[in-house]
């Protein structure tokens, strides 16, 4: 974990102790890859980086995503041992935040989860389009485009997003900025790839099956991040 900014980390950042709680060490794909966006997407995946700069402090974590169109979507995140430290589970307005190593999991709605954990209330649906090059399906926003027509900036009252870098020869971000107030995120996808078959159970809320896991709120949750962060 990087810190950065000359302050400490203040207890009240709850997005950047998920950061610094779940941050990956284990090895992604170095060199940067996509396959050609098809006419039709069903499902994307791909791995990625995410850096945030909050209150004095930076923060960077490494993440896998799976989403299946139109409205699902699976996060996972790692420890360094390469074991799953946290499962998102992104279901239409509904969300499941798994916490393997507690046996718990809090449901709480898909905006609250983004904005609670990442800083940002960005809907799943603007995810998928932003990330599929198809900014201008975004409803509700104030949009620019560069000369080749892609979307590179948008708005949607305090939060914007910006495109600074494209795959080559490809309308796909590269790295994506998110931005509100004083808050930033980068996004710096690794590898992504489009309608790949997909395991039977890549969306099946286990943890609702399985005995042993619970319900928890959002103030056990930050809890152990706390103390996650601060081990």
């Amino acid at each position: 974990m990087a810190r950065r900014g000359g302050g400490e980390m203040r207890r009240s950042a709850p997005a950047l102790l998920f950061l610094s709680a779940l941050t990956l060490f284990s090895c992604l794909p170095f060199r940067p890859a996509v396959s050609p966006l098809p006419p039709t997407v069903e499902s994307i995946e791909g791995f990625a980086t995410f850096r945030m700069a909050r209150e004095g402090g930076t923060v960077k974590s490494k993440l896998s995503f799976l989403f299946r169109l139109p409205g699902q979507g699976r996060i996972e995140v790692l420890d360094p041992l390469g074991r799953t430290a946290s499962i998102l589970f992104l279901d239409d307005d509904v969300a499941y935040l798994v916490l393997p190593g507690r046996r718990a999991y809090w449901k709480s709605g898909c905006e609250e989860v983004m904005s609670k954990l990442l800083g940002f209330a960005l809907g799943l649906e603007d995810l998928i389009h932003i990330l599929t090059g198809r900014g201008d399906r975004l409803s509700g926003w104030t949009l620019e485009k560069d000369s080749q027509g892609r979307v590179v900036r948008g708005r949607r009252e305090d939060l914007q997003f910006e495109v600074r870098q494209f795959f080559e020869r490809s309308p796909l971000p590269r790295l994506l900025v998110l931005s509100r107030a004083e808050d930033k995120g980068s996004l710096r996808v690794l590898r992504m790839n489009f309608n790949q078959p997909l395991k039977a159970k890549a969306f099946h809320h286990f943890f609702l099956d399985e005995g042993g896991y619970r319900p928890t709120d959002w103030n056990e949750v930050e809890r152990w991040l706390r103390e996650t962060a601060e081990r």
